[in-house]
């Protein structure tokens, strides 16, 4: 970790600290800090902005009723996407049983390495990169999100989503395999990368 990353998450501790402590300032000062990196996942999760917002609420709800828990075992940012991740989870399952369908394919054989960063990189137009990265299944999506947004290793995403880490790199797998199909359909079609 650099010096500068080092020094934001001491900042983070303290802050959690006393938000332990009740400090109502300090948990204005947290979600000043992780509110826009809360959305963004959460919306990537449930690609509903209503829910998503509902999510920062009870994810930093959570954090207010949670932050004497933090054992410093993980980064403070890790700690925090794990809370909104089984949030997420709640969330889903209660509309599920409401009448929604949650996707979860994870159903897919590996045709090889994917350079899925020379992809990204060499694919211009944005739009249609977050298209395909919309269409993904909610778990891969997960994976993509929290790898190339949050940039966190593949241990700190299985302690963010609760599962081993051979499931976030299978899922990765899949995610890019499926990243390059999706990607290879719109430039076949006469688009420019």
């Amino acid at each position: 970790m650099s010096t500068e990353a080092e020094r934001a998450e001491a900042a983070a501790r303290g802050l959690l600290g006393d938000i332990a402590a009740g400090n109502q300032r300090a948990l204005e000062a947290f979600y000043r800090d992780y509110h826009g990196a809360v959305y963004q996942f959460a919306l990537r999760l449930t690609r509903n902005p209503a829910d998503a917002a509902e999510l920062v609420n009870e994810s930093m709800l959570e954090v207010w009723k949670a932050a004497s828990t933090f054992r410093g075992g993980s980064r403070v940012r890790t700690w925090l996407l794990s809370i909104v991740n089984h949030r997420a989870v709640d969330l889903l399952r209660r509309k599920q049983r409401h009448g929604g369908a949650v996707e979860l394919d994870d159903e897919l054989v590996d045709d090889g390495a994917c350079p899925i960063p020379d992809v990204l990189a060499g694919a211009q137009n944005a739009r249609h990169v977050r298209a395909c990265i919309d269409r993904l299944p909610e778990r891969q999506r997960q994976v993509v999100h929290l790898t190339f947004f949050e940039q966190l290793a593949y241990p700190e995403i299985a302690q963010v989503l609760d599962v081993p880490a051979g499931t976030v790199k299978t899922r990765m797998m899949h995610a890019k395999a499926k990243l390059m199909h999706c990607l290879a359909g719109f430039f076949g079609r006469g688009a420019t990368p």
